[in-house]
C-alpha cells in the first residue's frame, strides 16, 4: 500500500525507518541514513536517496546489504523463510513452481556462483522468468569480481527502486 509522500516526509524518523527498513533487504541502516536526507521533493528523490547511501557505503556494509539477499529458489524460498517482498518478488517470477529439474539446476547455479563470488546472485526478478534469469546466471558466472560486484549492487538498486516506487504515491 503506498503513502504520499507527504506523509512519507512528515514520518518521525524512527517510523520512517519502521516503514521503509526492508527496501534494503535486512538493511535498517539504509532507510535510517536516506530517512535523515528527508525531504524528499519527489519519489524519484526517494530512491536517489536510498542508492546515494547505499554508493557511499564502506564495501564491507555493500556486501553486508548484498550478502542479505536470499538465493532465488533457495532454501529459504522451499521453508517459508524469505521476506514478504522477496517472496512477492521470486513468486512473481514464477520461482515458486519451478519443476524438480529446474530447481536443481538454480541450486546448482546457486553454489557455482557463491562459490565463484562469496556473494547470493541478485537479480532484480520484477518482469523476468526463470528462463532469462538462468540465462542471466550463466552469463554472469563468467565475470569477474569487480565486474560481478558492480552488477550486484546495480541489481540491489533496481530492487530498491521498484520497492520505494510500490510503497510512496507519486
Amino acid at each position: 500500500m503506498s503513502i504520499p509522500l507527504e506523509e512519507v516526509n512528515a514520518l518521525a524518523l524512527d517510523d520512517f525507518v519502521e516503514r521503509f527498513a526492508d527496501i534494503a533487504e535486512a538493511s535498517p541502516w539504509v532507510a535510517r541514513a536516506a530517512g535523515k536526507q528527508r525531504p524528499f521533493s519527489n519519489r524519484a528523490g526517494a530512491i536517489a536517496a536510498f542508492i546515494e547511501v547505499l554508493r557511499g557505503a564502506t564495501l564491507e556494509a555493500q556486501m553486508a546489504v548484498i550478502c542479505a539477499h536470499p538465493d532465488l529458489a533457495g532454501r529459504a524460498a522451499l521453508a517459508g523463510d524469505l521476506g514478504a517482498e522477496s517472496a512477492k518478488e521470486q513468486a512473481g517470477a514464477g520461482l515458486d513452481r519451478l519443476t524438480p529439474d529446474e530447481f536443481s539446476r538454480f541450486t546448482a547455479l546457486n553454489s557455482q556462483y557463491r562459490a565463484a563470488f562469496g556473494m547470493p546472485f541478485i537479480y532484480a526478478v520484477k518482469g523476468a522468468d526463470k528462463h532469462r534469469i538462468l540465462a542471466a546466471f550463466e552469463v554472469r558466472l563468467t565475470n569477474s569480481p569487480e565486474t560481478e560486484l558492480a552488477t550486484a549492487l546495480a541489481q540491489v538498486e533496481r530492487i530498491m527502486g521498484w520497492r520505494i516506487e510500490a510503497r510512496i504515491a507519486d
